[in-house]
């Protein structure tokens, strides 16, 4: 195990499974101690939570419910209570709600507004408590999805605009945490095989992977490395940053 982030504290939300699980598992075999958030299944959270320690770090995971803003204090303070600290923020809960045009009679206004609840003013609340607790010099990384800059289907307007959300505020967030040297980026992955992605991963048009300089979707591992670059000390200077990580999808 190499000892790049040996010292510091992540808190990774929704890291109970998918990208976030493989984030968990980056930041813990850089050496960096690590609590995950989740909201349903304590199960799958205590095999990560296993996983994580094995390779030599502490770690938790804390039952959090992002569409319930009063519980982002909690959730930050069980993280400073338990590890005394917090460097590494990783914004990664969100829903994604997909599939209807905003002019299709049985689009569910209900259900698509509480995508725009976890996944902005769920994030907004978690960013706001940590950033009172968050260690001089830390870091703070969102990630957001391609399709928050470049929306090449229809179906996807309040998802894309979660996500181009994330963006805006990211940027503004670096400007009030900078003079503490605390960088905040946003992550953008592509298509990844995530159990948002899971049912059109493995079968995408043609006319979808033409728009991909590299003709295959992202791994989990990969955007996590790029995570994980971010949260070291190699990105000290990048802040305000949208980083895509998507095989040069271009429309």
């Amino acid at each position: 195990m190499t000892t790049t982030l040996a010292g510091k504290v992540a808190l990774v939300t929704g890291g109970s499974r998918g990208l976030g699980a493989a984030i968990a598992s980056t930041l813990a075999a850089q050496g960096a101690d690590v609590a995950i958030s989740y909201v349903m299944s304590a199960e799958k959270a205590e095999v990560v939570v296993q996983k994580l320690k094995k390779t030599g770090v502490r770690a938790i995971a804390i039952k959090s419910d992002q569409s319930d803003l009063s519980s982002a204090k909690s959730l930050i303070d069980t993280v400073v209570s338990h590890f005394g600290r917090l460097d590494i923020l990783v914004n990664n809960a969100g829903i994604a709600v997909q599939g209807k045009r905003v002019d299709d009679p049985e689009l569910n206004a209900d259900e698509y507004d509480r995508q725009w609840h976890i996944n902005v003013l769920g994030v907004v609340a978690t960013t706001r408590a940590a950033a009172r607790k968050l260690a001089d010099g830390g870091r703070i990384i969102f990630i957001g999805s391609g399709l928050g800059s470049r929306v090449p289907f229809p179906g996807v307007a309040d998802y894309a605009g979660t996500k181009a959300a994330i963006i805006g505020y990211a940027k503004g967030v670096q400007r009030d945490l900078g003079p503490r040297n605390i960088t905040v980026n946003v992550v953008q992955p592509g298509i990844m095989p995530t159990d948002m992605a899971a049912a059109v991963a493995d079968k995408l048009p043609e006319a979808i992977m033409d728009l991909h300089a590299i003709r295959r979707i992202a791994t989990l591992e990969e955007v996590a490395a790029t995570v994980c670059f971010l949260a070291g000390p190699d990105a000290d200077y990048i802040s305000g940053g949208v980083v895509d990580v998507s095989g040069g999808f271009q429309i």
